[in-house]
């Protein structure tokens, strides 16, 4: 066992038994880089990183190559996860000089902890035109021993430049806010890159961004462009009816490895459910389509049963790999994993588990007898079978001599039979720690849900749900103790990032705080509650105190405090996660509209005029800032329901409210034995219910309309509130 047995992350405990001398991130390994005058070697992964695995497996278990490592290095393993600001740093690094990122990083630093050299996953020895892993060891070895000057000039000159670049130094000018002609620009520049068969941008591997999908149809609901809302809703579909579902489980895999969204690569992270959740909502808002609400309650399902903790909290991620069932350990009590093991199905599985129901099955998710175009090279899934919706319920009826109830029966034992069937099986490697920032984007999922899924038996569980993660993270990773060592000037308290094994650690960085309030914000429109939007408004405020630029503008990623952490990025590519910037700007244009607080309307502003007009060229970067700037042009308005929440005409009037697609309001239930709300906002002081019955109050800049308790004219007030700023003809 080396030095990362002590450790609580899950990924470096995989690497705990390695024969490689590592590190983790931290004093110890720095004193023993300049102590030895030894470069170090950094590896960055995460626990469900299949090719984190190949790596591992090929050369960190290999004693021979562990040898070279400790020979000539100070190996040290970092956990993007739990340290995203360490990841980013280097990830920089080998983008800029490599051309492309991933994991698992491989970077050399001088003892000083600069980069010279790096890159992705290296093989073991050459091939797929990779240089073997021992040789590279081998050279910058030979480089550090023979040209040191050079390497040090070079790791200077480097560090320099991405100073320079990544928004550590300042530089952009401020510029009055774009206009919606921005807007309009970016969805053209997306409808250049759509893939009008298959959905999605681009060909493969195809990744769900769901920020870029929420950019068109908020652009859709601010001008009226259906070519918006039509790439928005296509690449949803093409993504509920692909592979990258779980059409068994629920949920959805990391991304799709072709272009048809057919074949995935089988990790799940929470923040992906996350985000596909709150983005299946709005597309079914702006449709009025159940197929895109059934999607959403599909993947909140899978997150309840397999991704909660019993305490409340949400784990972060399930593996792609796993052993096949019936595999036999070798000789050192090891079994190999595979990645997708868990999920597929041989035709013959398929026919013996279904019997006269198997015709059905086979023609409805793709199944062939030979296995349906799983990426194969060494033949580990000949004759395996991925599930995909190949044929729709009509065409299966049409094919099988079947009447539709009768296939949607089928199906629906399908599912449970292949369900239990696939249960028995090794299950992959779960993560079970507890990320502060995507809690806070699954918190906003389950609130979103339960407000807007007025009629859905899981309604109050999702509520719940979001309740004691809300709980869950105030009592662990809302920082009570050790205040002292290193207070706000406020005096505030601060945010933890990671919660696992009973330990809280880690300084939060600024994607928590801002996904957490959004998150929190989310909830309090669900349940009115005021202890969220009381919390949401303290940590917006230690977020400024930490991470906001009064000089440039704009949110830096880390507080600074660590000098261990050599820039400081201002991070605004709303990637896989949406950026800590973009979503900080919609807490604080929500916070305004929820408080009329112009204090964060006008911070909001001074972030937006870091990119001016600017902004429009770089939509499909910042897709998630692009939609605040739809945001911050609406017509936004504030929609209030006074009354009992469990009675009949209330529910009347949230269907009225729910089954419009109304993004620019926020929603505030008000219950009429509790109107706490007002104490916070007293906006809503004078708001009560009328005749006895719920009403429902329209307001826009806190301008109300009349309040009413009839439906339809609460559907006419919403529908003038929702009307497009702006129609754009095709």
């Amino acid at each position: 066992m080396n030095r990362l047995s002590k450790e609580r992350s899950p990924y470096l405990l995989q690497h705990a038994n390695n024969p490689v001398d590592w590190y983790p991130w931290g004093d110890e390994a720095f004193a023993a880089a300049k102590r030895d005058d030894k470069p170090i070697f950094l590896s960055i992964g995460y626990s469900t990183c299949h090719w984190c695995h190949v790596m591992e497996h090929e050369s960190f278990e290999d004693a021979s190559v562990g040898d070279v490592l400790n020979r000539h290095f100070i190996p040290v393993k970092v956990d993007r996860e739990e340290r995203p600001d360490v990841d980013r740093v280097y990830m920089t690094f080998v983008q800029a000089t490599t051309g492309a990122g991933g994991w698992p990083m491989s970077v050399w630093l001088t003892p000083e902890l600069r980069p010279f050299f790096g890159g992705t996953y290296f093989p073991p020895t050459s091939r797929w035109g990779r240089p073997g892993f021992v040789d590279v060891l081998t050279e910058v070895a030979r480089a550090w021993r023979d040209e040191r000057a050079k390497v040090l000039d070079s790791a200077a000159t480097i560090l320099e430049r991405l100073e320079s670049v990544t928004g550590a130094r300042g530089g952009l000018d401020r510029a009055p806010v774009a206009g919606t002609d921005a807007v309009t620009a970016g969805v053209r520049s997306f409808a250049q890159a759509f893939d009008a068969r298959h959905g999605g941008f681009g060909g493969a591997p195809k990744f769900p961004r769901p920020a870029e999908l929420m950019f068109l149809l908020n652009a859709y609901a601010l001008q009226g462009d259906d070519r918006a809302k039509t790439m928005a809703i296509e690449t949803l579909r093409g993504m509920a009816m692909g592979g990258m579902r779980d059409h068994i489980g629920g949920g959805f895999h990391r991304y799709s490895v072709d272009a048809e969204w057919r074949v995935p690569h089988f990790e799940k992270m929470l923040y992906d459910q996350a985000q596909l959740v709150l983005a299946y909502l709005e597309a079914t808002q702006a449709t009025g389509d159940p197929f895109f609400a059934a999607v959403a309650e599909d993947t909140l399902d899978y997150v309840v049963r397999d991704l909660t903790d019993p305490a409340g909290g949400f784990y972060s991620a399930e593996d792609a790999d796993s052993a096949p069932a019936g595999s036999t350990p070798d000789e050192r009590g090891r079994v190999e994993k595979v990645e997708g093991a868990f999920y597929v199905f041989t035709a013959a599985e398929i026919d013996a588990l279904m019997g006269e129901d198997a015709p059905v099955i086979r023609r409805r998710f793709g199944i062939e007898e030979n296995g349906n175009a799983l990426a194969d090279p060494q033949g580990e899934f000949r004759g395996q079978n991925l599930l995909y919706v190949a044929q729709t319920i009509e065409e299966v009826a049409a094919r099988t001599g079947r009447d539709v109830e009768s296939v949607m029966r089928a199906l629906r034992r399908a599912r449970k039979v292949l369900f239990d069937a696939r249960g028995a099986r090794p299950r992959p490697h779960l993560d079970d720690k507890v990320i502060t920032a995507w809690n806070g984007l699954m918190i906003a999922a389950m609130a979103r849900a339960a407000r807007q899924m007025v009629d859905s038996p899981r309604r109050a569980e999702w509520l719940t749900a979001a309740r004691r993660a809300a709980e869950f993270l105030h009592t662990h990773l809302w920082r009570q103790e050790d205040d002292a060592t290193r207070p706000l000037p406020s005096g505030a308290r601060r945010l933890l990032r990671r919660y696992r094994d009973g330990e809280a650690a880690v300084d939060a960085f600024c994607e928590d705080y801002a996904c957490l309030t959004w998150g929190l914000l989310e909830l309090f429109q669900a349940e009115g509650d005021s202890r969220w939007l009381d919390w949401a408004i303290e940590l917006t405020a230690i977020e400024g105190e930490l991470f906001f630029d009064a000089s440039d503008g704009g949110w830096f990623s880390t507080t600074g405090e660590d000098p261990s952490v050599l820039l400081r990025i201002k991070e605004d590519y709303d990637g896989a996660e949406p950026s800590a910037m973009s979503v900080t700007v919609r807490n604080l244009i929500r916070l305004g509209q929820i408080t009329g607080d112009r204090e964060y309307l006008d911070r909001a502003a001074r972030t937006l005029e870091r990119y001016g007009s600017g902004l429009a060229q770089v939509v499909r970067v910042m897709p998630l800032m692009a939609a605040n700037l739809a945001l911050w042009h609406a017509r936004r308005s504030e929609v209030v329901l006074v009354g009992d929440p469990d009675a009949d005409d209330f529910k009347t009037l949230e269907r009225a409210v729910e089954s419009r697609y109304l993004p620019w309001a926020v929603r505030v239930p008000i219950h009429i034995d509790a109107p706490q709300t007002g104490a916070r906002l007293p906006w809503l002081a004078a708001m009560t219910a009328r005749d006895g019955r719920a009403t429902g109050y329209v307001c826009r800049e806190f301008m109300c309309q009349a309040p009413t308790g009839d439906v339809a004219e609460l559907g006419r007030l919403l529908d003038d509130a929702a009307a497009p700023s702006r129609i754009i003809q095709p």
